[in-house]
This record gives C-alpha cells, sequence and structure tokens, in this order.
C-alpha cells in the first residue's frame, strides 16, 4: 500500500508539473506574438528611413547600389542639397517651413482652444452641428481646393506669398486641434472650474488660472501633431508658392543635382535625411509628452 501511494504521489506531482509547463507556454504565447508583431511593424516602419539614410551617404555612381549596408560612404550628397549654385535653396526652404509651421501652430491653437473649450464646456444651439462641420472640413478632399484657392488668390495678389501657404494649412489642422483638445476638455470635472467661479474668477479667468494649467499635455501634444502636419504638406504649397516662399518640401522636389541630366536622388535623400532627423529628434525628446496628452482625458475619474 505504501509502495502504491507513493507511486500515485509521484505521478500526481509529474501530472501538476506537466500542467504547469503547458500553462506556462500558453501564457508566454501571446506575448511572444505580441513582441514578434511589433518588431515586423517597426522594421516596416523604420526600414525605408533607414534605406534614406544609406542612399545619403552613398557616392553618385554607386546610386543604385543594391547593398543593405552603407558603401562608397561621401559628404558631397549633403553638400550638393544646400548647393545655391545648383539652384538648391534648402536653408531658405527650411526657414520657410519653419515659419510657416510656426505660424500656423500658433493660430490654430489660439483658435482651436477657444472652439474645443465651447464644444466641450458650453451648452448652445447647434453645437452637434457646429462640431459636425469641423469634421466634414477635415475630411475633405486638398486636392479639390487646388483651383479655386489658386483663382482666389490670384485674384487678389496673393499668389506665392506667405499667408497663400498659411491659410490654407490652417484650415487643414485646425480640425485635428479642435477635436484633440475637446476630447481632453470634456473629460476634466467641473467642479475644478465652479470652484474657481466661487472664489471670484469669471470665466476667463477661470480657464487660464485652472483649466489651462491642466490641459497643457493635450496642448503640447496637439501643437507638435499641428507643427508635424504643416511642415510635411506639399500638394497646396506645390501650386501656391514661389521661389522665395517654398516650404522644404517643394524645394525637395525641385532639387538638380550636381550631374546633367540625371535624377538627384542621393541629394534628394541627402535632404530628406536633413529634414526628418529634427523631427524623430523631437518625438523622442518629447515622447512621454505626447503620449501622455493623447491619453489624458481617455480615463475618466
Amino acid at each position: 500500500m505504501t509502495i502504491a501511494a507513493s507511486r500515485a504521489g509521484v505521478t500526481e506531482r509529474e501530472r501538476v508539473v506537466t500542467a504547469t509547463r503547458v500553462r506556462a507556454r500558453k501564457s508566454r504565447a501571446p506575448m511572444i506574438r505580441t513582441v514578434i508583431s511589433a518588431l515586423v511593424i517597426v522594421l516596416w516602419c523604420i526600414a525605408p528611413f533607414y534605406w534614406m539614410i544609406v542612399t545619403a551617404f552613398r557616392d553618385v555612381g554607386f546610386t543604385y547600389d543594391t547593398s543593405p549596408w552603407p558603401t562608397h560612404v561621401t559628404l558631397d550628397n549633403f553638400a550638393t542639397a544646400f548647393s545655391t549654385k545648383l539652384g538648391n535653396h534648402l536653408g531658405q526652404a527650411m526657414l520657410n517651413s519653419l515659419f510657416i509651421g510656426a505660424t500656423v501652430t500658433i493660430v490654430a491653437l489660439l483658435f482651436g482652444i477657444s472652439a474645443a473649450y465651447a464644444l466641450a464646456r458650453l451648452e448652445f444651439k447647434g453645437k452637434s452641428i457646429v462640431a459636425g462641420l469641423i469634421l466634414a472640413a477635415s475630411m475633405f478632399p486638398g486636392v479639390a481646393l487646388i483651383t479655386p484657392l489658386f483663382q482666389l488668390f490670384t485674384n487678389i495678389g496673393w499668389m506665392g506669398s506667405y499667408q497663400a501657404l498659411i491659410i490654407p494649412s490652417i484650415s487643414f489642422v485646425l480640425p485635428l486641434t479642435v477635436y484633440t483638445l475637446t476630447a481632453f476638455l470634456r473629460e476634466m470635472p467641473w467642479d475644478l472650474e465652479e470652484a474657481a467661479r466661487i472664489d471670484g474668477c469669471t470665466r476667463v479667468q477661470a480657464f487660464f488660472r485652472v483649466i489651462f494649467p491642466l490641459a497643457a499635455p493635450a496642448v503640447f501634444t496637439t501643437a507638435i501633431l499641428a507643427f508635424i502636419s504643416s511642415w510635411n504638406e506639399y500638394l497646396i504649397s506645390s501650386q501656391l508658392s514661389s521661389d522665395a516662399t517654398q516650404p522644404v518640401t517643394v524645394a525637395i522636389a525641385g532639387f538638380a543635382g550636381s550631374q546633367p541630366h540625371v535624377e538627384p536622388y542621393t541629394a534628394v535623400m541627402a535632404a530628406g535625411t536633413i529634414v526628418t532627423i529634427p523631427l524623430v529628434i523631437l518625438v523622442l525628446i518629447f515622447q512621454r509628452r505626447i503620449v501622455a496628452g493623447l491619453t489624458a482625458g481617455g480615463v475618466k475619474g
């Protein structure tokens, strides 16, 4: 009886150990699938950027080299990108993009914060209609606006000016600003604002002293997204800008290379690297604030 009982005990322990191992494998399987999926997505997103950098440092004569590693490394492509003798005004174009992006971001925030506060905190007739119109404006295709904008700005003498690039960009960025901030402000407790009103603050004072400081993460996130959206805009700018006001996206599209009758792929890649890296660094530095702003207001209470 004792031997049989001991054998039964050993068998039971083996079953328990086996069941535990099976459960551990099953629990690790979803994690492994998640890690593999994340790696595939990361590689899929990084691969074009990596190839752009590799091509940017490659000699013009080896533009079509299929080696995945940097070969025939040179810095001449970056010099070509900034060469005004070849007609590449990358420096001026970057300043134009910086000015346009900063102006669009500031104006979009000024109007967007006011509109978001009204949609989130005030009750008035037609609020749902206003929100629907803002959403409809964000879905309107930009290509359909090129012809009327071209005609309008030609008639009023704005063709090739900064305002011809800034105003359309604001119309594209403003819906994003309004909806991002509305979602955040709608989840903020009313008690904070009511307490400030009881203490003698006006609605404007309560907003700037109480609501706005708490909304800083969402405002910062919206500013970053608005600036990146304006920085990357090409369609409207390609038709409404001039040589003096063209942003960096348009300037790169019109690049000339160091060799005649040859597409300057390496110079374009070098310019793309110069333009993209600051945005990547900006996002990496402020990624915590961006994530905090995107998730703020997502959980109530």
